[in-house]
């Protein structure tokens, strides 16, 4: 029964496709589902080393199709969430690979809708709110309607968003997830952050001016859990925390969930320079986004974390 036909909730006992569901987004959904009874078939490039017995887990290239693709027949919901992560240098080789990752996935993953004799009716495919360009100092929010910038991360989004909503299928609702920095215990941005941070050196980046769009782990679920709830919701969707904050105050709050009264500040020279280091970009916690959901919001979203101290808190607990 097409439940999103007929405007029902998802309830459990579904069928769900979730590529690139080995990563740190990709598990807390994993157990979100498995949690409600629905049955999860992960895509990976690479072989599972531990596979869990009651998840399938099925290897792909993400750039062709194969056995893979007779999974989707009669699938109640497809998640995308392929791409090389950008915490890397960005040299023309990993530009490449980057833009490359995402709009490959993407486009075979459409051959493979296409080819369904009933295909999923909902594709979340991922974005990313970095479409939209730098939010100095007071200005608006960005909200859905917004108009995107002009680099090469945003650029990426919208090439990534173009080839998605170009496999427009009937009868499937498409829903371009524009996801700001999720925070977890078990993963991303919030790891290296809360290391530095016990360390000593949780000071602002930067001159911490810049806006710091964030998000608990949670609300990342509940918001796929809700567009999936409410099928008036499609397009882009910012997925985001309730208030963006400044890199200052982003980085008082960590101190204070760690308990740590002091923390050296990172001048831009010296984020410029650790980058290099470490192998990655200083535009990473440089740049500065102010990103809301209006669509989210208007639909009656309520966030579980919408306090940054709160989420901070609990994320820094053993």
């Amino acid at each position: 029964m097409n439940l999103h036909a007929l405007g029902l909730m998802y309830a459990g006992n579904m069928k769900i496709m979730i590529a690139g569901g080995s990563g740190f987004c990709g598990r807390a959904l994993v157990k979100h589902f498995r949690s409600r009874g629905d049955d999860v078939v992960i895509l990976t490039r690479s072989k599972p080393s531990n596979p869990q017995q009651d998840i399938k887990s099925l290897q792909w290239d993400g750039k062709t199709l194969g056995p893979w693709a007779s999974e989707l027949e009669s699938t109640d919901l497809l998640i995308n969430l392929a791409g090389r992560s950008v915490d890397c240098r960005h040299t023309a080789k990993n530009k490449a690979v980057i833009m490359d990752s995402r709009i490959h996935s993407t486009a075979i993953l459409g051959k493979a809708m296409r080819a369904c004799k009933r295909p999923p009716p909902l594709w979340i495919n991922s974005s990313t709110a970095t479409i939209y360009p730098d939010t100095a100092g007071d200005a608006p929010t960005n909200t859905e309607g917004a108009a995107p910038g002009d680099d090469f991360s945003m650029n990426v989004a919208k090439a990534w968003e173009a080839e998605f909503f170009r496999h427009t299928i009937e009868g499937v609702r498409q829903v371009a997830l524009r996801t700001c920095i999720v925070l977890g215990k078990g993963g991303g941005a919030f790891v290296p952050l809360r290391m530095l941070t016990r360390l000593g050196l949780g000071g602002h980046q930067g001159d911490g001016k810049q806006w710091v769009t964030w998000m608990h782990v949670d609300d990342f679920v509940g918001q796929i859990q809700f567009i999936m709830d409410h099928p008036e919701l499609s397009g882009p969707v910012n997925c985001t925390g309730s208030s963006p904050v400044s890199n200052r105050d982003f980085m008082a709050s960590l101190r204070r969930a760690c308990n740590r009264r002091l923390g050296l500040p990172q001048p831009t020279t010296l984020i410029h320079v650790g980058a290099i280091l470490i192998r990655t970009e200083a535009e990473l916690v440089l740049k500065s986004r102010k990103v809301i959901s209006a669509k989210l919001v208007e639909a009656g979203y309520a966030w579980q974390w919408p306090d940054l101290e709160e989420a901070l808190v609990d994320l820094a607990s053993p």
